[in-house]
């Protein structure tokens, strides 16, 4: 008899206690000493409360502390710190909001606090104790994660609301832990009654420390979580970066690691969610180093938290609207941000704002965007197809990855191709995979004409492209991932693209003006405009693979360091 999941929860916790709460040594002690400081405290005193952000690391000398969560007006212990413990998990490492307390329970105690910024150097200076700490806080976000009972933030919201799915959809996209509760639901009546909320107010986003966010924006949900980062201080008018990225897909995330291990001052604007169209992947099989595959959610998850360490800084979502060039100016792209009333002056921008999947031609797709026609195949979104008939639209690896996610919860999905071989666009063990798969049909010749349905999708009109035939099918969901659009519109006009819009780079833009006048040849990312490159998806003749994107990132870095050192050499001369 396979073991139940509370049995599987319960091995899972036993296997990663170690990892998740180790003892620090005397020489890890001896390597944090100098960066913090020693602080007597009493019972009672709180060392930091939830909700706060950008905190350091708490090390236990002597005494205990505990780590609490407010749950509907009750305490909940998460954990007790002892001597050579210390306090934190993920958040502390991204400078997000906390999602619990931490005070003193014993009559005395002493402790080390290492400020924010001394921690991030440390965690890139000193392996003997970035390797313990690190992953003892991706650990304790896991550990989170699997708690049934583990509150976080909680979004309030109807079955049906929109709204309430989207910020349900951007916090864990985002990976803040969170819970969708159906107002329907005794949960949700009990919320509703305890902070006296109406249809109005809904949906409601309740903050670990127990407060609501009534009808929240999403700038709102990423204040309150810590996502949205000032990016300028108060009374600033400008902000330097030496390199500021603009997408964090996983060419911007790759060079947002080796810029940020090279000592530069990096900058990183995302516009929803970290992991671009690669984080919405259920499972990436043929990316180097995973024999069996990881999820394109953990992969760049894990990179984002790799640029923290590097001193990275993240603002999400955080939407580049312009960018102004001069050429002699050091600081040459003037970048104007939604929501920030400064202006971003960069030495160099990678722009890495990635494509996005081209919108169905089919009557009444408008009506039913998020409610029933998704551009990602998560968790999430498999939990509406659970058992039900589903439609993916597409021929490529994004589609054939989101088939096979789906065919494991929905009854049936229909691979619906317009060509007639889905090996032209697809890797061959995906698409043998594929076709293999028993509740996976694959109609070719054929694209989705009309949808249907009340407030939420029930059905799609498909027409056979080479017969004419047309049927009706019943369907909850459908999935897009045809085609792509760069992301450029906000870019000038001189910046050079092909036909379809994409960014040319590289040797086909040596003849560009800014280059003529130049003794220099760009670099292989290099754009048009010198100091300015381009990587990943939005990049003219680039591989639409995660591993292609990463190598492009890194390969942008090398171009950008070769960028600002014959700057400065000419500074010098």
């Amino acid at each position: 008899m396979p073991p139940t999941t509370e049995e599987q929860d319960e091995q899972f916790y036993r296997d990663t206690e170690a990892i998740a709460f180790p003892k620090l040594d005397d020489r890890q002690l001896s390597l944090l000493e100098p960066l913090g400081q020693r602080r007597l405290l009493k019972r009672g005193d709180v060392i930091f409360k939830a909700g706060q952000r950008d905190l350091g690391l708490t090390i236990v000398l002597r005494g205990e502390l505990e780590a609490v969560e407010q749950r509907d007006g009750t305490e909940q212990i998460l954990a007790i710190a002892h001597a050579r413990d210390f306090i934190g998990e993920v958040s502390m490492l991204q400078g997000t909001s906390a999602l619990a307390s931490v005070r003193v329970i014993s009559d005395e105690a002493e402790i080390l606090h290492v400020p924010a910024a001394e921690l991030r150097r440390a965690l890139a200076e000193i392996p003997a104790v970035s390797t313990t700490i690190v992953n003892a806080l991706i650990m304790r976000r896991r550990r989170l994660n699997r708690d049934r009972e583990f509150a976080g933030f909680r979004v309030l919201a109807a079955a049906d609301d929109r709204d309430g799915h989207l910020i349900d959809d951007f916090l864990d996209k985002n990976h803040i832990p969170h819970r969708l509760v159906d107002l329907a639901s005794d949960q949700g009546q009990q919320l509703s009654k305890r902070f006296r909320l109406t249809n109005r107010d809904l949906p409601t986003l309740i903050t670990p420390a127990g407060s609501p966010l009534r009808r929240p924006s999403l700038r709102e949900v990423a204040q309150v979580a810590g996502l949205l980062r000032p990016l300028a201080r108060e009374n600033e008018t400008e902000i330097f970066s030496d390199l500021t990225i603009v997408g964090a897909g996983p060419a911007g995330l790759a060079a947002a690691v080796y810029a940020g291990s090279e000592g530069l001052s990096t900058v990183v604007l995302e516009s929803y969610a970290p992991g671009g169209q690669a984080g919405s992947s259920s499972l990436i099989e043929n990316f180097f180093g995973f024999p069996t595959g990881i999820s394109g959610g953990d992969l760049t998850w894990l990179a984002q938290l790799q640029a923290y360490r590097f001193g990275a800084k993240f603002s999400t979502p955080a939407e580049a609207l312009s960018l102004r060039y001069n050429a002699d100016d050091e600081y040459c792209a003037c970048i104007e941000i939604e929501g920030c009333p400064a202006i971003l002056r960069a030495k160099t921008v990678l722009i890495a704002s990635g494509a996005n999947y081209r919108r169905l031609a089919a009557e009444n797709r408008e009506k039913f965007e998020g409610g029933g026609v998704y551009y990602a195949a998560t968790a999430l979104e498999g939990q509406i197809c659970r058992n039900e008939t589903v439609c993916v639209v597409g021929s490529g690896n994004s589609a054939g990855q989101a088939a096979m996610f789906l065919s494991d919860g929905a009854s049936k999905v229909l691979l619906v191709v317009r060509s007639d071989d889905i090996r032209k666009r697809m890797s061959d063990y995906l698409a043998r995979r594929v076709e293999a798969q028993k509740n996976i049909e694959i109609l070719y010749r054929t694209e989705i004409r009309q949808m249907l349905g009340g407030n939420k999708l029930e059905a799609v009109g498909i027409e056979n492209t080479r017969t004419g035939e047309r049927r009706e099918i019943k369907t909850p969901a459908v999935f897009s991932m045809t085609g792509a659009l760069p992301c450029t519109e906000w870019l000038p006009a001189e910046l050079e693209r092909d036909d379809k819009g994409f960014i040319r780079t590289g040797a086909t833009v040596a003849g560009a003006p800014a280059w003529r006048a130049s003794k220099h040849q760009p670099t292989p990312m290099e754009t048009s405009l010198p100091g300015i490159f381009a990587a990943g998806d939005v990049r003219s003749g680039s591989v639409k693979r995660c591993a292609a994107a990463v190598g492009e990132g890194g390969m942008a870095v090398a171009g950008i360091q070769l960028r600002l050192a014959s700057r400065n050499n000419r500074k010098d001369n």
